[in-house]
């Protein structure tokens, strides 16, 4: 795709002439590279915003026509507002079409959906890498890099050696030789324990709840329920206890008596 704008040499610089600039819908720049001096440009900012949200306007070449020349240059950097749809400056960089150049090429994955681990094992793709550094000549340079994703596999992933990179360009590496670009994940799924009873471990169950109705319902030699003579005989020691508290109180106190007489 052929991308070609309209710059306009600017006169004025600094801070105070750029938000001038902004305010009458400019937006400021510069072009620089190649054997010419660096030069000051400004640009229409609706036209240029617009532009900037076109995927290929940002790895492809550009010509920019300035004071009636057309030059073939590269978008290398943008600054925008932190909160406002607004370019504060951005930079375009002069080609030279015999020598190579280092550009970010974004990657466009197809064929996902239908890769084995989603249709089969209902993984879930995960992109490493959304771009790639390549070099190349600029006539070589491409728009996008096409990952092709339909013999994914779980526990696989694709490698930058299993591109099909287009003639004369090459992917920069830096770090791994051969980095992930994606991956296929399988999503960790709390699974509920559930458990079988038989129906002898039924019966064992019921029987063992009717053994221990009995046991409670049983009358002891005073015909009276086994819960109940339990309880009983558990007043009874909490008597007794109190009991002798009472009688050991009643000897401290005459041992007392008996000291203060003396």
């Amino acid at each position: 795709m052929q991308f070609e704008f309209t710059a306009f040499a600017r006169t004025t610089e600094g801070r105070g002439a750029s938000r001038r600039m902004r305010r009458a819908g400019k937006a400021p720049g510069i072009v620089y590279g190649g054997t010419a001096a660096p030069e000051p440009i400004e640009l229409d900012h609706n036209a240029l915003f617009h532009a900037l949200r076109n995927e290929a306007f940002h790895a492809s070449i550009l010509s920019m026509n300035l004071a009636g020349s057309v030059t073939k240059v590269l978008l290398r950097d943008v600054q925008m507002h932190p909160f406002k749809n607004e370019i504060l400056h951005v930079d375009f960089q002069r080609v030279d079409e015999n020598r190579k150049i280092h550009m970010k090429v974004p990657l466009h994955f197809t064929n996902g959906e239908n890769s084995p681990a989603v249709k089969v094992s209902g993984a879930i793709v995960s992109h490493v890498l959304t771009q790639l550094d390549v070099s190349c000549l600029p006539k070589d340079l491409p728009e996008f890099i096409e990952v092709d994703l339909s013999t994914l596999d779980v526990g696989s992933s694709v490698h930058v050696s299993a591109l099909k990179l287009p003639p004369g360009v090459v992917v920069v590496t830096r770090g791994k030789l051969d980095p992930v670009i994606a991956a296929a994940v399988v999503p960790k799924a709390h699974v509920e324990e559930v458990v079988e009873v038989t129906p002898e471990a039924e019966a064992a169950a019921a029987a063992a709840a009717a053994a221990a109705a009995a046991t409670t319902a049983a009358p002891t030699a005073d015909g009276k329920p086994a819960a109940e003579a339990t309880g009983a005989a558990k007043d009874a020691a909490k008597d007794a206890g109190k009991d002798d508290k009472k009688k050991d109180s009643g000897k401290d106190k005459k041992k007392d008596s008996g000291k203060n007489k003396k």
